[in-house]
């Protein structure tokens, strides 16, 4: 029974599954080092002190040098393998806090959606592949144009992330 406290939003979503066109280890590499992680002690002492919001748009930009830092990477494979899998699958939490922000400040619950998930796999036909949901079909399902226009702004910069590794852009992205 709805009493009116609960929302339910049904919202297409649109996922990739890029082939980069390289061996797995080769191609992870590369996009660790494109998207550096997150340097959690730097931020926390902004944090601490509480530093101006230019500070930590300041430290942003040093750090994440193609828009993005990992906030996180599981490496799914050892505990796979247990199981008798041999795939091979790293999936990460790639974002940029100042640009969450922007659509945070209009509904918190974007949190569901940032930072992206992103994951590097490698499948039983051994091709290596980049999938992510499309940021702006994410972004999208809150009805709210603002916070999509961050969503579309997430699309591109994700589309030059792409280009940078000299993989395929989908072409909604760009």
């Amino acid at each position: 029974m709805d009493d009116g406290r609960i929302a339910a939003v049904t919202h297409p979503a649109t996922r990739f599954a890029v082939d980069v066109g390289e061996a797995f280890e080769d191609f992870r590499g590369r996009y660790e080092e494109a998207v550096p992680a997150y340097p959690a002690e730097e931020f926390e002492k902004l944090v601490e002190r509480g530093a101006p919001w230019r500070e930590v748009l300041a430290l942003t930009e040093r750090r994440a040098p193609h828009g993005f830092m990992i906030y996180w990477r599981y490496d799914a494979q050892p505990m796979m393998r247990l199981a008798g899998d041999r795939f091979r699958c790293v999936e990460y939490l790639m974002g940029n806090h100042t640009i969450a922000q922007r659509m945070f400040r209009r509904d918190p619950a974007i949190m569901l959606y940032a930072p992206l998930r992103t994951a590097v796999s490698e499948g039983p036909d051994g091709v290596t592949r980049f999938s992510f949901d499309q940021p702006s079909t994410r972004f999208g399902g809150f009805g709210d144009p603002e916070i999509t226009s961050v969503g579309v702004e997430l699309d591109r910069k994700l589309a030059a992330l792409l280009r940078h590794l000299s993989v395929p852009v989908p072409q909604p992205l760009s």
